[in-house]
């Protein structure tokens, strides 16, 4: 498959500005892949599709405030730091991207915040936008951390054209959050409640927690026509061996594995072995899902709907079939389903 079967037009004003006002009342579409058959419900309503013994896998990565701003020397310019990740915690070095990248050069510095007690060194080039940095800051590292969380904002996607709001920081992290290390949202946990958690477990539905800190790179565009040749950035990934145990013996029972969100779906897929079974896993993963593939875990998942040409739209479309998933994004155009990280969502089963 071709990057131009992805291409499709998108109203602007379905991308979604802001979250549904409760986070289980969003749009759900439900997608039957056997039959075709497209429903529209809440996402509340997804509890009538689980029974006991079905699992749902939800990754517990937990968003830090990556976005930064600080001011050049000399000139005072005001440059946008994003925070990608920490090469190294002794010497507090960091992976960034900066804009505009034009002005920041090897050896400038950067000031943070009112009192400009935290400074950062660009010590090299990665790519046009990328920077490493080097922070210079009098205080333990606890400390150190304690003053970027201070600093930053939340991460929201770039075309969120409005400021972030103090509810962000609570809407743009699902629930179960645990391990932070993540850039962007696994969004389609985003609609989870506790009381719809709640409802599910009372149900006999049982959780497995992966952790798949998400990159920017998630969203890089892919830029070759032929699939094949595009490269996904690698992601730190970690199945443990609880995970593994409720994921395959719910397999063995030929019980329902719901991959909630695209990242977690790529996590499963990065671990199975030869037998088609849950590996455990801790490491970094660049798996790139597209059609034609073979899914061994999951046989059902929950997802936002995805922007044109993604790699995340590949995902679903190898996932329900081509013809299909054009039908489901037809519809939901029709129907004005929002999109994106703040979206509605869409079960598949």
């Amino acid at each position: 498959m071709k990057l131009s079967h992805f291409n499709f037009e998108l109203p602007d004003n379905l991308l979604a500005e802001y979250p549904a006002e409760n986070r289980d009342e969003s749009k759900l579409m439900v997608i039957h892949r056997e039959t075709g058959k497209i429903e529209h419900k809440m996402f509340k309503d997804l509890i009538n599709y689980f029974d006991e013994g079905d699992v749902m896998v939800l990754n517990n990565t937990k968003v830090f405030p990556a976005r930064l701003y600080g001011n050049k020397e000399k000139t005072g310019a005001r440059i946008e730091v994003f925070l990608l990740r920490e090469l190294n915690e002794e010497q507090r070095l960091w992976d960034v991207l900066v804009d505009p990248a034009r002005k920041i050069r090897i050896g400038n510095k950067l000031y943070f915040g009112e009192d400009e007690t935290l400074v950062a060194e660009v010590i090299d080039n990665t790519t046009s936008r990328g920077r490493t940095l080097r922070f210079l800051y009098d205080g333990s590292y606890i400390d150190f951390r304690r003053k970027l969380r201070d600093l930053g904002q939340t991460p929201l996607p770039k075309y969120i054209k409005r400021d972030v709001e103090p509810e962000d920081e609570e809407r743009y992290q699902t629930i179960y959050a645990k391990h932070e290390g993540a850039v962007a949202a696994p969004t389609a946990g985003l609609h989870f409640s506790k009381h719809l958690l709640k409802r599910l477990e009372i149900k006999g539905v049982d959780f497995a927690e992966v952790t798949l800190h998400v990159g920017l790179g998630t969203f890089n565009p892919v830029e070759v026509e032929d699939l094949s040749k595009h490269k996904m950035d690698s992601e730190e990934l970690v199945i443990d061996e609880k995970a593994t145990e409720i994921v395959n013996s719910a397999k063995l029972k030929k019980k329902r594995i719901c991959a909630v969100g695209t990242t977690v779906m790529r996590g499963l897929e990065s671990a199975v072995s030869s037998g088609h079974t849950l590996n455990t896993f801790d490491g970094w993963t660049n798996k790139f899902i597209f059609p034609p593939y073979e899914f061994s875990i999951a046989n059902c998942m929950v997802t936002n709907f995805h922007l044109p040409k993604s790699t995340l739209l590949m995902m679903v479309s190898a996932f329900i079939g081509h013809d299909l998933m054009k039908k489901s994004y037809k519809e939901a155009i029709l129907e004005q389903y929002k999109f994106y990280s703040y979206g509605d969502a869409m079960l598949i089963i």
